[in-house]
């Protein structure tokens, strides 16, 4: 089984925004039976390259499109695909473990945000034809409404670093995210 998993680059390249980057690109690239990327939709900062491991798969997208993200790293030999957002640094491995645990029942897993968006995204390849057009920063209720009985599997949630006061949510306990720690000196 071949799994990859895309780190979604932000469309800034903020201090901040690379920091968290390369936080969550450290997080997959640890994880054990994935293939780590960086996926680069078309206008992202050319700077967001700069965190990648060397070796590690560069992918550029036309659009941020959950359906470009699967069909782009099916392309690269993924039989199931993963994406995850460039701003949750303290996101702990197991909830990206799960989404791909997941799919041994569903054709779709996601861990939601707090605030009702995606954090990230397992999917098996090809994309099932029922999954909307949609992104990381749309509402799961769309994946929910589309999705067949036992086709979606939504997991536990967790929060992104959207605005400067969710870096407060940041779990100073957890392990990792150093380079945000550090950045904001927590």
């Amino acid at each position: 089984m071949n799994r990859y998993v895309g780190v979604l680059a932000p469309p800034a390249a903020t201090p901040l925004d690379l920091a968290m980057l390369e936080d969550v690109v450290d997080l997959v690239a640890d994880m054990a039976m994935v293939q780590a990327c960086l996926v680069v939709p078309d206008g992202s900062d050319p700077a967001v390259a700069g965190v990648v491991w060397p070796g590690m798969p560069v992918v550029a997208v036309p659009d941020r499109s959950l359906g470009s993200i699967v069909a782009a790293l099916a392309a690269i030999g993924a039989d199931e695909a993963g994406a995850v957002v460039p701003d949750a640094p303290d996101l702990p491995a197991l909830l990206l473990g799960k989404l791909h645990s997941a799919l041994t029942s569903a054709e779709v897993a996601v861990c939601p945000a707090e605030d009702g968006r995606l954090v990230a995204v397992a999917a098996r390849v090809p994309l099932a034809t029922w999954v909307p057009a949609c992104t990381l920063d749309d509402p799961v209720d769309g994946l929910r409404r589309a999705a067949p009985r036992r086709g979606l599997h939504v997991g536990a949630g967790w929060h992104r670093v959207r605005t400067a006061d969710d870096a407060s949510r940041l779990d100073p306990g957890l392990e990792g995210w150093e380079h945000t720690r550090a950045l904001l000196r927590i």
